[in-house]
C-alpha cells in the first residue's frame, strides 16, 4: 500500500475514471427518478450501474447567542416517512427547478421557522452518496437571525421547532432521534467552521 499525503489524492487518478454508454429512465416519482447507466473500466470491464437522479438538497444551520452569550441552535422534530420515525434535524429542503441553493436556504429557513438571517455562509456541498446519487447536498450556517413571521409549511410537514444548546446537538448528533447521516454531516461542518475561527482568533492574540 502506498502511502500519501492530502495534497497526492487527486493526482494520477485518470486510470479510474469509467466510461459512460447509455443512459435509460427507468423510474420517476416527485422526488427523484431512477436511471441505469451502462460504463466500462479501462481495462475492459463493462457493468450497467444504477442511478438515482434527485433534486439538490440544501441543510441550514441556524446559530446564536443567547443572553449569557452561550451558544444555540435552532432545531425541528418531525416525522420522517423513510424511516417510520421521528427525527432531530436543522431546517431543510429541497432546491425547486431552476432556484439558487443559497435561496432556497433561505426560503426554507423561513417557511420551517419563521427566521431569517442576515449571514449565510455556505460551509460545502458534497454528493450524499457517491455510490449511486448524482445530485449534490449544500450546507449553510446562518447567523443574525431575526423572527420575522410563523410558518409557512407544505400541505403535508408538521414540524415543532425550538432551539438547544450547541453542545448539546454535537454530543447527541448521530445517536437517538438525531439519527439522520445527513445531519450528522452538517455538524461536522460546523465544528470545523467553528474551529477555524477560535484558530483565526488565536492568532490575532
Amino acid at each position: 500500500m502506498q502511502n500519501k499525503d492530502y495534497r497526492e489524492i487527486e493526482k494520477d487518478i485518470d486510470h479510474l475514471v469509467w466510461k459512460s454508454g447509455d443512459r435509460k429512465r427507468l423510474f420517476d416519482c416527485p422526488i427523484f427518478s431512477v436511471n441505469s447507466v451502462v460504463r466500462e473500466s479501462q481495462d475492459g470491464r463493462k457493468g450497467t450501474f444504477i442511478e438515482v437522479e434527485c433534486p439538490k438538497w440544501v441543510v441550514i444551520i441556524p446559530v446564536f447567542q443567547d443572553e449569557n452569550g452561550s451558544w444555540r441552535v435552532i432545531m425541528e422534530e418531525q416525522y420522517r416517512h423513510g424511516s417510520d420515525s421521528i427525527t432531530l434535524e436543522y431546517p431543510a429542503g429541497l432546491v425547486e427547478e431552476g432556484e439558487d441553493p443559497l435561496d432556497a436556504a433561505r426560503r426554507e429557513l423561513l417557511e420551517e421557522t419563521g427566521y431569517e438571517a442576515e449571514d449565510v455562509k455556505l460551509l460545502a456541498d458534497m454528493c450524499p452518496n457517491n455510490a449511486f446519487m448524482s445530485n449534490r447536498q449544500y450546507y449553510y450556517l446562518a447567523e443574525n437571525l431575526h423572527k420575522v413571521g410563523d410558518q409557512n409549511l407544505d400541505a403535508n410537514e408538521q414540524i415543532d421547532v425550538f432551539s438547544l444548546p450547541l453542545e448539546e446537538v454535537i454530543e447527541n448528533m448521530g445517536s437517538g432521534i438525531a439519527d439522520n447521516a445527513i445531519m450528522m454531516a452538517a455538524t461536522g461542518l460546523l465544528i470545523r467552521e467553528f474551529r477555524r475561527r477560535e484558530g483565526k482568533e488565536e492568532k490575532r492574540k
